[in-house]
């Protein structure tokens, strides 16, 4: 066998090898993203113990991702486990500040800083959905809470001022949280006011009604 044949054998045996890992990544990438949005929606009808079930399904598989790319970390940094990530660490967020009203750090959570910033990024858009949620079944004053946190996870953002190349594209992530802080903001601040006047009106028909009775 010449040199060649040698050489050929052995890149080809390593790429191969490399391929498959990159196959198996990439599918387990899929379902981990997956079972992160299903775990979102389970959040937001309250079904919390599916929501549960699906974050620890997502972490399994972020595990197994590890596991398989280990000896590859080229194929590891190509993208698409950054995307698990970030699903990752919104989901746990998610579920953490909407029943808790606890933020999970980095190590809480377990995935990369820069992944675990872009998904708090996604997780103002969720905290809309859940404070809109709250204006609609007349509760809107919880939502307070969860717009402060909403500008908490902007200013935190902000912090991050550095290449795209080092972030990954965490100026996005910042643009959306101001969107969704400032929007957010006037539907909540309009909610809060019809309220009020809601709650001044009845407090006006409960006195005309009981003046009525002393007549």
């Amino acid at each position: 066998m010449s040199i060649f044949d040698s050489l050929s054998k052995s890149m080809l045996d390593g790429f191969d090898a490399k391929d498959h890992a990159r196959e198996e990544a990439f599918r387990r990438s899929r379902e981990v993203i997956r079972h992160c949005s299903s775990a979102i929606r389970s959040v937001h009808r309250n079904d919390l113990s599916s929501a549960e079930r699906l974050m620890d399904e997502a972490d399994l598989g972020l595990d197994k991702i590890r596991e398989v790319l280990k000896d590859h970390q080229d194929v590891r940094y190509a993208g698409f486990v950054d995307g698990a990530e970030q699903e990752y660490a919104e989901a746990k967020n998610v579920y953490s500040i909407t029943t808790r009203h606890q933020i999970l750090t980095p190590d809480e959570v377990g995935v990369e800083p820069v992944n675990y910033l872009a998904g708090l990024g996604d997780v103002t858009g969720e905290l809309r959905r859940h404070i809109l949620d709250l204006i609609r079944a007349g509760r809107a004053d919880e939502g307070e809470y969860f717009l402060g946190v909403i500008e908490e996870i902007y200013y935190l953002l902000m912090l991050f001022d550095y290449p795209d190349a080092i972030t990954r594209g965490l100026r996005r992530k910042s643009d959306l949280a101001r969107s969704m802080l400032e929007r957010t903001r006037g539907d909540l601040t309009n909610a809060l006011k019809l309220a009020e006047v809601q709650q001044s009106l009845g407090q006006f028909t409960e006195s005309k009604i009981e003046s009525r009775k002393y007549r």
